[in-house]
């Protein structure tokens, strides 16, 4: 029998074809293979409802589907599990920018309807990604299919969140941490990107001493002095030795502050020698700051301006500010020279605006407590990752690991499960920031009643959850944790994670 092909392959013509074969004989579920020749179990790593496939994504997807098929074939019980990522921060930018269209904002809409738009967002265009991967022949488990914003997933969100709160591991404070002024949020490490080797000014002017004199200081963002609580110098250089202790002036904003002595702050040999030290804008200082009970002084609004602790400087932008504090000090006859400086400088991984060091109450995780075991399960080979080399930067990661700001003033997300009493914390009834001071009732339950003293007028924390606080439990929130169910007793722990980093 003669068989003739095409002279081209039409990918339409087969593929289709086979895929729904597949899918109609569910040859993707694991309940196939009666796992008596063992299981083999992998969650993909959720891509974000936003997104559409790229070459990474088809490089990842191939390699955990070689593996998958592999497994299936070795009549193993083999579960590849596919869900996608509410991706916070990036869908509630595409939706702010869809009704912006409307000359409407996400505050004129009310954080409900807002909400509800951005659900219909999801529904229209989230699924885009799903298809694409059916597509490429992803043979997933597509009954199993979870989002991370599913009730199910959700409520393993409440359940790890009140856990590690009262196991002391997650906890709100008023500190230093990355902010973005565009999308007015907080910010993790992870999400902000530095731009090195930018050409910028190493700027040097004097303050004056109390007592006469003056001490030379170098900075890139002349713009903060003005909220300078301290000049730091090092305790062992002789050039300064004889000024710690002393006061000075600040000549513009006319209070007066200390010459510490700080060898963990100061390089004897970098620029003057001599550090200012402004704790509200500065990683570096604001620990300075706790180490010498210095007062912190915020100059920034949520939009990036110079707020009223600024003077005169109020309402101007960072740069606007830099410039005309520049200008200020050379009409004081205080500006000693300047020269050019390469920077590092960090922007916002979605928006790519600059990021500010900003003080403000957020949520944290205390990862030290969490990084030990993880450590440890590398060390005794219980995890392995492949390629070895990168185990020494996962060690080095994990031992020099800081703690995670979890909390976001976005809308779209997991609303932190917080609870605050207006009676109990005096919160005004029109409330806006619920200040540090208040006390949280947390609970994945909701809270209608003060356990204290019985008021019902109860408000919820507003901010949401970093997107990675649900996707960390990705791996098992999916299989139906924290309820006993089978697919956890049968897939959890999962075999592989591969990243494709």
């Amino acid at each position: 029998m003669e068989i003739t092909l095409d002279k081209t392959y039409n990918p339409s013509d087969i593929e289709k074809k086979w895929y729904d074969f597949w899918m109609e004989k569910r040859v993707f579920s694991p309940d196939i293979n009666d796992g008596k020749n063992g299981r083999f179990s992998i969650v993909i790593p959720p891509p974000n409802v936003t997104g559409s496939l790229h070459m990474g994504h088809a490089l990842t997807v191939t390699i955990e589907d070689i593996f998958v098929r592999w497994h299936r074939m070795r009549q193993e019980k083999t579960l590849w599990l596919p869900g996608t990522d509410h991706a916070g921060i990036a869908t509630q930018m595409v939706v702010e920018k869809e009704i912006a269209k409307e000359n409407l904002t996400r505050h004129i809409l009310g954080r409900e309807k807002f909400l509800e738009r951005v659900w219909e967002w999801k529904e229209r265009y989230g699924n885009r990604i799903i298809e694409q991967l059916k597509l490429i022949g992803a043979s997933c488990d597509w009954d199993r299919l979870r989002f991370t914003l599913d009730e199910q997933l959700s409520k393993a969100v409440l359940r790890a969140f009140t856990t590690l709160y009262e196991e002391g591991l997650i906890y709100r404070d008023y500190r230093l941490i990355n902010w973005c002024p565009r999308c007015q949020t907080a910010l993790s490490d992870l999400e902000v990107d530095y731009e090195e080797n930018i050409k910028g000014e190493m700027y040097s002017f004097a303050y004056p001493l109390v007592d006469g004199g003056e001490i030379v200081v170098a900075t890139t963002r002349p713009e903060t002095m003005l909220g300078d609580t301290a000049v730091a110098v090092h305790p062992d250089d002789e050039r300064y030795k004889h000024l710690i202790g002393k006061m000075i002036k600040h000549p513009i904003m006319g209070y007066e502050f200390p010459i510490i002595a700080d060898e963990k702050l100061v390089d004897i040999g970098f620029g003057t020698g001599a550090v200012k030290v402004t704790p509200a804008h500065d990683f570096n200082d604001f620990e300075t700051g706790k180490r010498h009970k210095l007062m912190s002084i915020n100059l920034l609004t949520d939009d990036g301006h110079i707020n009223e602790n600024g003077g005169k400087f109020k309402g101007m932008k960072v740069l606007e500010a830099r410039k005309a504090v520049k200008e200020e000090l050379r009409r004081l006859g205080l500006e000693r020279g300047s020269k050019e400086h390469l920077m590092s400088i960090g922007k916002c991984q979605r928006c790519r605006e600059t990021v500010e060091p900003y003080l403000s109450t957020q949520w944290f995780v205390k990862t030290k407590p969490l990084s030990i075991p993880a450590i440890e399960a590398v060390e005794k080979g219980i995890v392995k990752i492949i390629p070895e080399n990168w185990t020494k930067t996962y060690f080095h990661w994990m031992r020099n690991i800081n703690d995670w700001c979890i909390s976001r003033q976005l809308w779209w997300g997991h609303q932190i499960p917080a609870y605050y009493c207006k009676r109990c914390s005096n919160l005004p009834d029109d409330v806006k920031q619920i200040p540090f001071e208040a006390k949280p009732i947390v609970s994945d339950r909701p809270i209608e009643k003060c356990p204290h003293c019985g008021s019902s007028d109860i408000i919820r924390d507003p901010d949401v959850l970093d997107t990675w606080f649900s996707s960390a439990l990705w791996p098992f929130s999916t299989l139906g944790w924290p309820d006993d169910t089978k697919d956890m007793r049968e897939f959890y722990p999962t075999d592989l994670m591969e990243t494709g980093f």
